[in-house]
């Protein structure tokens, strides 16, 4: 008889985005998975609580796979994982549309929120302000990588993408070193 196969949660997240990567969310299951592995479903409990973990384990191995930058200034940092997370995209389209619908649960995927929120304070804003605006460039930089991983921007050349996202980031820096760029500009119910 052989000996059982040694997993861990790193391997079960490994093996469920290699799923994902080659037949989209869709094909991510526990079953999937532990076949995948050689192993039962059930001895994936030992390292997650069921699907639901198993995708929150998804968002965090997307996010982690962003750097975050030690160095520089916040602007910098903030463009290096805006760049970043635009490329784990473009590396893993199938299961990047996660982020859209998911919240990052787990401490190392809230490590990329929680720099991003640093940066802004060291830009000016407050905590309140930092943490809205943390949700809205993540929307606009999440919808731009989305939108291009998913084949929306097709068309288009790559070298106009550069330039679309460069632009969409130039905006973004231009909303958070205006005057006044906390506060909501089209109106107070979000008109």
């Amino acid at each position: 008889m052989g000996r059982p196969a040694r997993i861990d949660r790193a391997a079960i997240l490994d093996a469920a985005m290699a799923i994902a990567d080659s037949g989209g969310l869709a094909a991510v299951s526990l079953h999937a998975v532990a076949r995948r592995l050689g192993v039962t479903a059930m001895a994936l409990y030992r390292h997650l609580d069921g699907k639901e973990a198993l995708l929150d384990g998804l968002v965090e191995r997307l996010l982690t796979a962003v750097p975050v930058p030690a160095h520089g200034s916040w602007e910098q940092r903030l463009t290096a994982m805006a760049g970043g997370l635009r490329e784990v995209a473009r590396r893993h389209p199938a299961t990047f549309p996660l982020l859209l619908s998911r919240p990052a649960v787990t401490p190392a995927a809230q490590r990329a929120r929680t720099a991003v929120v640093a940066a802004l304070r060291e830009a000016g804003l407050p905590e309140a302000a930092a943490v809205q605006t943390e949700r809205l460039l993540s929307s606009a930089v999440l919808g731009f990588a989305a939108s291009e991983a998913s084949g929306r921007f097709r068309q288009h050349d790559p070298a106009v993408l550069d330039e679309d996202f460069g632009r969409l980031l130039g905006w973004l820096r231009l909303a958070l070193t205006e005057p006044g760029a906390a506060a909501p500009t089209w109106g107070s119910n979000g008109g």
